[in-house]
């Protein structure tokens, strides 16, 4: 069986329980270059009724990626999961119900691919700053980082006024 993948004609009623892993090369091959790995484990618990699918699923574990400060590899965890209810009808839609999205598949979609709700997920519950805690980052690229100060400076000296702002005196 495909990793993430639920095979809808294939389940009983009543509730089913897959458990996968996601590592780097998943996230490679989504075509995210930010994580450059991964240890994810993936418990999705399906639950059939009549003409409806209650999806709950849970993602932890822990990823890899890039400092933003000193581009050192950095470990984030990650502990976030989603609810779908999938339903059958016209189109793929899905929508927005309290606590869960609805997702409409295809009448006799004999599968649920959960590869993209997986991805999604992971990738935003993700922090927008990556950085290590303070004192943490590699020394020798925070040399090469300057100060508020000396960028002001900098930044004063390579302005084309520069040169004018002594011609008053």
């Amino acid at each position: 069986m495909q990793p993430f993948v639920i095979p809808l004609s294939g389940l009983t009623q009543g509730g089913t329980q897959f458990n996968w892993r996601a590592d780097g090369k998943f996230f490679g091959n989504c075509g995210n270059s930010e994580i450059l790995d991964a240890d994810l484990v993936v418990d999705v618990h399906v639950e059939k009724s009549l003409r409806f699918f209650g999806v709950d699923a849970s993602i932890c574990g822990k990823v890899t990626v890039l400092c933003d400060r000193c581009l050192e590899e950095l470990e984030l965890g990650v502990d976030t999961g989603f609810k779908l209810s999938v339903k059958f009808g016209e189109g793929e839609e899905t929508a927005d119900a309290g606590d869960r999205e609805i997702v409409m598949i295809p009448d006799g979609s004999p599968e649920l691919d959960l590869t993209q709700f997986v991805y999604d997920y992971t990738c935003i519950s993700l922090p927008m700053r990556r950085v290590h805690p303070e004192g943490e980052c590699n020394p020798e690229a925070l040399k090469y980082l300057s100060t508020e100060e000396a960028s002001e400076e900098a930044a004063a000296s390579s302005s084309p006024f520069a040169a004018l702002k002594d011609i008053l005196k």
